[in-house]
C-alpha cells in the first residue's frame, strides 16, 4: 500500500482525506474506537481530531487523558513517517509526557509541526553516522473553541530499517 500517495491525495481532496482516515483506522485498530481522524496534513504539519463522544470521556464527562495522549502520539508519529518515509525508517515511541491545562468538553485538535530544516538537522544528518536517533516532539492540543487542553511530548526512536535487528 502506498501510504505516501494516500497522504498526497488527502492534501488535495476531501475524498482523499476520507480514504486516508478509513485506511488508517483499519491499519491501526487500537485507534478505531476513539474515532481519531486526520483533518489536515501537509509536509510540515498534521492535525488530528479526537471527537467529544462517549467512548472518549472520563468519569466527569471530560475528554479522557489517555485519549488526548493517543491523539498526540498519532499526530507526531504520522508526520514523522510522512516526512521521513514509511519504507526507510522505523519509529518506536521511547517515552511520552503529558501536561494537562484545561478540561476538554468538546472535540480536541492535536497539532504537530516539524519543518524540513529541523528534520534534516535532528534526524537525517545524525543518522548518517549513528544507528539511531531520538527526537522529542511537542504536540499542542486545543479544543474547537481554542482552549489549550494539554501539551504532549513524545520521544521517538528513529532507526533506518537496515539497522533494525530482529531475532
Amino acid at each position: 500500500m502506498d501510504i505516501s500517495g494516500l497522504i498526497a491525495k488527502a492534501q488535495d481532496s476531501k475524498w482523499g482525506m476520507k480514504k486516508l482516515n478509513l485506511i488508517m483506522q483499519r491499519g491501526i485498530p487500537f485507534n478505531k474506537p476513539h474515532s481519531i481522524e486526520v483533518i489536515s496534513i501537509s509536509n510540515d504539519e498534521v492535525k488530528v481530531k479526537l471527537p467529544y463522544k462517549r467512548k472518549n470521556l472520563n468519569h466527569i464527562k471530560g475528554l479522557h487523558a489517555c485519549g488526548l495522549a493517543t491523539a498526540s502520539e498519532y499526530s507526531s508519529g504520522l508526520l514523522l513517517l510522512h516526512k521521513l518515509g514509511f519504507k526507510q525508517y522505523r519509529l518506536i515511541m521511547e517515552s511520552m509526557e503529558m501536561k494537562y491545562h484545561y478540561q476538554g468538553k468538546m472535540d480536541a485538535i492535536a497539532t504537530f509541526t516539524l519543518d524540513d530544516a529541523t528534520a534534516q538537522a535532528q534526524i537525517i544528518e545524525p543518522l548518517k553516522t549513528e544507528d539511531k536517533v531520538y527526537i522529542k516532539c511537542e504536540i499542542l492540543v486545543h479544543d474547537t473553541a481554542g482552549n489549550h487542553l494539554c501539551t504532549g511530548y513524545t520521544n521517538w526512536q528513529i532507526k533506518p530499517w537496515n539497522k533494525v535487528k530482529t531475532k
